[in-house]
């Protein structure tokens, strides 16, 4: 089996680095095109096209897999288990309030949603220490924060902008219709402090999606750096009843 770790926004497959090391299974984590990669020719970055890429990928795996998504690479991964195209062995994402019929966007995608305004605040991060300082401000650990900065650039800016441009007014609105209980099993992650998440909004989504919850009472949005071996701990417990040993 294989654990594939999915990451989000402003991030890199190096997000992942400090939880893996307390796994004990095979992993490997993904740079999403774009991030820190290049951006594929005539690639739109949108949120279907991400996750036709993650899709590929998958298929590229031999045996079943465990996939983990955060942020923006939670929503893929949830995406790609509603459609039930790949065999998977179990999913696990957080922010799962985002797929709410309800969820609003928060004020930083709202602005990467408005022309103009987006671009305006790509050319403003193009220093990496402002990055640094933005992404230390919203609760990433500072050391953390100078590597993610050291990989912005505008590559990662602008399909930062066309990505969230996609999905408006929100992601239900495009893939709603397939929220509905996954064939794989499922964990949706709950730090309690995570400013982009809602709780009550978060179980919803899971019920829809029959699956299991698991609340981290002391964690905010970017828990698998503030607690690298709990996030671990958590998804070797869900692996477990699933049938993989740890």
């Amino acid at each position: 089996m294989t654990a594939v770790f999915v990451h989000g926004v402003p991030e890199t497959g190096r997000l992942w680095d400090p939880l893996r090391r307390h796994l004990k299974v095979d992993s490997l984590a993904l740079n999403l095109p774009g991030f820190s990669t290049p951006r594929p020719a005539g690639f739109g970055a949108t949120m279907d096209d991400y996750v036709r890429w993650l899709s590929g990928e998958l298929r590229g795996i031999s045996g079943p897999v465990d996939l983990v998504g955060h942020d923006w690479g939670a929503l893929l991964v949830a995406r790609v288990a509603m459609l039930d195209s790949l065999t998977l062995r179990s999913w696990a994402m957080d922010v799962a309030s985002i797929l709410h019929p309800d969820y609003v966007w928060h004020d930083q995608a709202q602005l990467w949603q408005t022309s103009g305004t987006g671009e305006q605040w790509a050319q403003t991060m193009r220093g990496n220490t402002t990055v640094a300082t933005a992404l230390t401000a919203a609760g990433v650990p500072a050391e953390d924060a100078s590597d993610m900065g050291a990989q912005f650039d505008a590559t990662m800016a602008g399909c930062i902008l066309d990505l969230y441009r996609s999905a408006t007014p929100n992601p239900y609105a495009h893939w709603g219709g397939d929220l509905t209980r996954t064939a794989a099993p499922g964990l949706v992650i709950q730090p309690l402090s995570d400013p982009y998440d809602d709780q009550i909004k978060s179980q919803k989504v899971a019920e829809r999606l029959g699956a299991h919850v698991e609340c981290l009472p002391a964690q905010s949005h970017w828990w698998m750096l503030s607690a690298p071996e709990e996030g671990a701990a958590a998804l070797l417990r869900f692996w477990k009843t699933v049938g993989m040993d740890s």
